[in-house]
């Protein structure tokens, strides 16, 4: 069987983790949480990406929350987020008591759709909440130049895009802050959870640090300036992803490649009904690689058949969600986010794959599109 997220994806890494974990825990001082090697990790995290400052924290949806706390966002403000994506795109903001104002998503590109975001914004928008998904970043200059002349925020949800560039500036640095998730399975994942704040705010990245860590602010404990969160980072995450983060851009590297190959092999079979994403490099993270088809399920099937995992994301949009359906206005529809969870499947994309498990789960996509042998067309 093909998985979809390897198995033994950190085997390479098994002697190492072990020593960490000792290290750590029989050290001198006994700090587990927010110590030297997190300071050590969001610098070197921050200078990766060229963003003034980095801040760690337990999880890509919690540095969401903390950015948005940060920002002010509360009982009467709005935020625009992507009718279709993760939940948290909606939940941080309504446990923060503020409403989330759903967007369309352009699609082809999935990534929610500026002309749509731009509709909805009223006088009690605070934040635009754009999110990069699957293989595409969003349209950020355009977001961007929107946002300024309506004086509203930018916050950029890269929870899937470390890595991606677009345009010459990196996933996280083009809204007024960025996130990026470290759980396990993400691009530059670690054993657990994790996640991080990037921004060159340095105003902002202080109240961030603050809010980690119940409203404290690092100087002097149990003097508590703000309400804040419990969000604080793990010393053994952070000597595993400062072990992790020199082999990156390789991991990166392949996981592009293998969707350079998947795009040459796809991209004719648009006229049998199954488009890949738009090939190229520029705004491309290949967390995993999405096809859209009518026969999503049947493809599925297909490939199971033949030892290859693959994977349906995001079902229903958000706005169709029970948990959402007090922040969906009666009547208004999200025919782009509708069609994606109808024809969105992903299949392996990871750097553990061979070569020769490339080939075959091309082989097998491109079989079911053109009726190939043994398929049911």
């Amino acid at each position: 069987m093909i998985e979809f997220f390897p198995p033994d994806i950190f085997e390479a890494d098994h002697d190492t983790l072990f020593d960490i974990v000792r290290a750590v825990g029989t050290g001198p001082e006994q700090r587990f949480i927010l110590g030297d090697a997190t300071a050590r990790f969001e610098k070197e995290l921050a200078a990766s990406v060229g963003a003034a400052d980095a801040v760690a924290c337990s999880s890509g949806t919690s540095a969401l929350t903390l950015i948005l706390h940060a920002m002010g966002v509360g009982e009467g403000d709005e935020v625009i987020v992507p009718a279709y994506g993760c939940a948290p795109l909606a939940s941080t903001v309504v446990n923060l008591g503020a409403t989330p104002v759903f967007a369309d998503i352009d699609p082809r590109m999935l990534v929610i759709d500026p002309s749509d975001a731009e509709a909805c914004l009223t006088e009690r928008t605070k934040v635009l909440l754009p999110a990069h998904i699957y293989s595409v970043m969003a349209d950020m200059p355009r977001l961007l130049e929107i946002a300024r002349r309506h004086g509203v925020r930018v916050v950029e949800d890269s929870a899937v895009a470390q890595g991606a560039v677009l345009d010459g500036r990196p996933a996280g640095l083009w809204g007024d802050a960025g996130l990026y998730s470290f759980v396990q399975v993400k691009s530059f994942g670690t054993a657990g959870e994790g996640g991080a704040v990037v921004t060159d705010d340095s105003e902002l990245a202080r109240t961030v640090r603050m809010l980690r860590n119940h409203g404290q602010d690092g100087r002097h404990r149990f003097l508590h300036h703000v309400i804040g969160h419990n969000s604080r980072f793990d010393e053994i995450q952070a000597e595993f992803l400062l072990h992790r983060l020199p082999g990156f851009p390789a991991r990166l590297e392949r996981r592009a490649r293998i969707a350079d190959y998947y795009a040459e092999r796809f991209g004719p079979l648009a006229e049998h009904g199954l488009l890949a994403p738009p090939p190229g490099r520029n705004g491309r993270c290949y967390y995993v690689y999405t096809l859209l088809t009518e026969r999503r399920d049947a493809l599925r099937d297909h490939l199971a058949q033949r030892g290859i995992a693959a994977h349906v994301y995001y079902p229903r949009p958000l706005p169709a969600q029970a948990a959402f359906a007090p922040y969906a206005p009666a009547g208004r529809r999200w025919p782009g986010a509708e069609r994606a969870s109808r024809c969105t499947l992903s299949i392996p994309v990871h750097p553990l794959l061979t070569d020769a498990q490339v080939e075959h789960i091309a082989d097998a996509v491109c079989a079911f599109a053109t009726g190939g042998p043994g398929t049911d067309r």
